[in-house]
């Protein structure tokens, strides 16, 4: 369905949707794959397929109901992408989950003679693609997956998809500072967005 521009804005977004914007959140990739045609909101002129703000916004709320839900101990954040590292570790903190930053070493899921093997519950990665082996351990061991998801990546692996730019590092740290406090509203930790100390600089990755 086509949209205008008009209809971008919305009053019930977690955050104003110009913050969604200025921190880039909405600026896909180059190229697009069909599993996210349905995230992609439209390509700009000079070819960069630009994401829904929208669509993020319903599917962190989405997949912040559903990670409370676990353990925290037994969620696993991972992310191979240097500017994906900050954040998820922030946000392990925040949550108290377990995270893997930088290269994942095979046979974490998988092999229990490994010093650092981990069985969670559910994996949160931060890129499909980059994190390839953690996803496909995911399914080895057949736990859900939630991924922060660019407009060129394949989904059919991941049962809760945020759609967002996954790559830029305020994007990164929006997406994750955003989702934690989601998630602390939704266990009950804090009771609203005024009871949350952490900043989106906190999340952010320094150059």
């Amino acid at each position: 369905m086509p949209m205008d521009e008009e209809s971008q804005t919305n009053v019930d977004l977690l955050v104003p949707e110009e913050s969604y914007l200025t921190s880039g959140v909405h600026i896909g990739t180059q190229q697009k794959s069909a599993d996210m045609k349905g995230f992609i909101f439209k390509v700009r002129n000079d070819g960069l397929y630009v994401l829904d703000v929208k669509k993020t916004d319903e599917r962190i709320k989405v997949a912040a109901k559903f990670l409370a839900q676990y353990e925290p101990g037994k969620i696993l954040v991972v992310s191979t992408r240097q500017y994906g590292q900050k954040p998820a570790k922030v946000f392990a903190r925040a949550i108290g989950t377990k995270v893997f930053a930088g290269r994942f070493v095979p046979g974490t899921m998988t092999n229990p003679n490994l010093p650092q093997f981990i069985e969670p519950d559910v994996l949160l990665a931060t890129d499909p693609a980059a994190d390839e082996q953690a996803l496909r351990e995911a399914l080895n061991i057949g736990i859900p997956i939630t991924a922060l998801c660019d407009a060129n990546n394949e989904t059919r692996n991941v049962d809760i998809v945020i759609p967002t730019n996954n790559k830029g590092r305020r994007a990164l740290a929006m997406i994750y500072w955003l989702l934690a406090r989601e998630i602390l509203k939704a266990r009950g930790t804090i009771l609203g967005n005024e009871d949350y100390r952490l900043t989106i600089e906190d999340f952010e990755a320094t150059l």
